[in-house]
C-alpha cells in the first residue's frame, strides 16, 4: 500500500497568473529535453515549444519508440511543424547500455509517429554532428544550476552522460522523467514500463547518481489521468497547422480503452508548470535488474529501508484542467 504525503499547498505565483503576452517577457525557463521521438514525445515537444516562458537550449535523441535515426528524423519534422528549426538537435544511444534488448516498434507504428509517411522525407543534413550525451554535459556546463532536463526515453544518454562527468547531477536545476511504475504492473512485461525496460541498468544509475531534485511521472500515473476521446476529438481538429500534423499521425493509433493517454506530456508540463501536478509521494525508488518478472520494475522505498539519502518525487495527482489547456495550447 503506497503512503501519500498529502496535497502540497501551493499558492499561485506572478507567472501563473500571468497572461501569455506578460509570460513571454519574463526570464525563460531553460530546458534541456531527452527524447525516443514517438507520438506522446512529439507532444510533449509540442507543448514546449508553444510556451512563451520557455527555451529549448537542445534536444537529445535516443533509441526506443523507434531507431535513434527515425528519432532525429521525428524530431526534425516536429521542429519544422513548429516553425523552431534553429533548436539544435544530437543523434544519442542507438541501444541500450548492454545491447540486450531489440524492441519492437509497434506502439506508435514502426516510424514511432503512426506510421504516416510524415518524415518519409526528412533528411538529415540540420543534424548536429556532436553525440547527445557531449551535448549533454556540454550544456549543463554551459548553465550550472539553471537547466530542467526532462527524459521522456530509455535513460541510456542520460546514464552515459553521469559516468563521464559524476558531477553533473550537481549542476542542473531538476530532472523530469517519463518512465517507471508505481504498483509492479507493466505495459511492456508483467512488472515492468517501456521506457525503464529497454534499459533498466542506464535508469538504476539515474535513479541513483542524479541528486539533483527528481519528479517522476511513472505510467500508472500516466492512465490514472487519461483525458476523454472527446477531448482528443477536439484537440485534434483545431483549426492549425499542428492540430493537422497531429491529427495525420494520430490517425492509426493512440486511444486506449480508457480514453487518451499522453504518457511524456506529464513530465513536460510539470517541468514548465509545477502546479499542475497537486500532489506527490516522496521516497526512495530502485530499479530491479534481477528478477525473473520484474526485471526493470521501479520499487518504491515508502517505508525507507534503503535509507537512501536522495528520495524522488512520485507524481500522484494532477490537475486535469490545467493540463487540459497546456495540450490544447499546444497545438494552437
Amino acid at each position: 500500500m503506497l503512503l501519500d504525503v498529502g496535497t502540497l499547498a501551493h499558492v499561485k505565483t506572478p507567472r501563473e497568473t500571468a497572461t501569455r503576452a506578460e509570460r513571454s517577457t519574463m526570464a525563460k525557463k531553460l530546458l534541456l529535453v531527452d527524447v525516443d521521438c514517438g507520438l506522446d514525445d512529439a507532444q510533449a515537444l509540442m507543448i514546449a515549444l508553444a510556451e512563451p516562458t520557455v527555451e529549448i537550449l537542445g534536444i537529445t535523441c535516443c533509441f526506443g519508440n523507434t531507431t535513434v535515426e527515425n528519432v532525429c528524423r521525428n524530431v526534425l519534422h516536429v521542429l519544422d511543424v513548429c516553425e523552431r528549426t534553429k533548436i539544435p538537435v544530437f543523434p544519442g544511444a542507438s541501444s541500450s547500455l548492454l545491447g540486450g534488448v531489440n524492441p519492437t516498434f509497434v506502439h506508435f507504428g514502426s516510424d514511432g509517429l503512426g506510421d504516416a509517411g510524415e518524415t518519409a522525407n526528412v533528411g538529415l543534413e540540420h543534424l548536429q554532428k556532436e553525440h547527445a550525451v557531449n551535448a549533454i554535459i556540454r550544456i549543463i556546463n554551459e548553465h550550472v544550476g539553471e537547466i530542467s532536463l526532462v527524459a521522456t526515453a530509455p535513460l541510456t544518454n542520460l546514464a552515459l552522460a553521469v559516468k563521464l562527468d559524476p558531477e553533473l547531477p550537481k549542476k542542473l536545476k531538476n530532472l523530469y522523467i517519463m518512465g517507471g511504475n508505481l504498483e509492479g504492473k507493466g505495459n511492456t512485461t508483467v512488472c515492468a514500463e517501456f521506457n525503464f525496460y529497454l534499459d533498466p541498468e542506464a535508469a538504476q544509475i539515474v535513479l541513483n547518481e542524479f541528486t539533483c531534485p527528481t519528479y517522476i511521472a511513472a505510467l500508472d500515473f500516466a492512465y490514472k489521468h487519461a483525458l476523454s476521446k472527446e477531448f482528443f476529438e477536439k484537440w485534434i481538429n483545431q483549426d492549425s497547422v499542428k492540430a493537422n500534423f497531429m491529427k495525420r499521425i494520430t490517425t492509426k493509433t493512440q486511444l486506449h480503452d480508457i480514453g487518451f493517454v499522453s504518457y511524456d506530456a506529464f513530465a513536460m508540463a510539470a517541468a514548465i508548470d509545477e502546479s499542475i501536478i497537486t500532489e506527490h509521494l516522496e521516497c526512495g525508488v530502485h530499479v530491479d535488474l534481477r528478477g525473473e518478472f520484474s526485471r526493470g520494475m521501479m520499487v518504491l522505498d515508502v517505508k525507507d529501508r534503503l535509507k537512501k539519502k536522495h528520495k524522488a518525487y512520485l507524481m500522484k495527482k494532477c490537475d486535469l484542467e490545467k493540463f487540459e489547456n497546456v495540450m490544447m495550447s499546444a497545438l494552437q
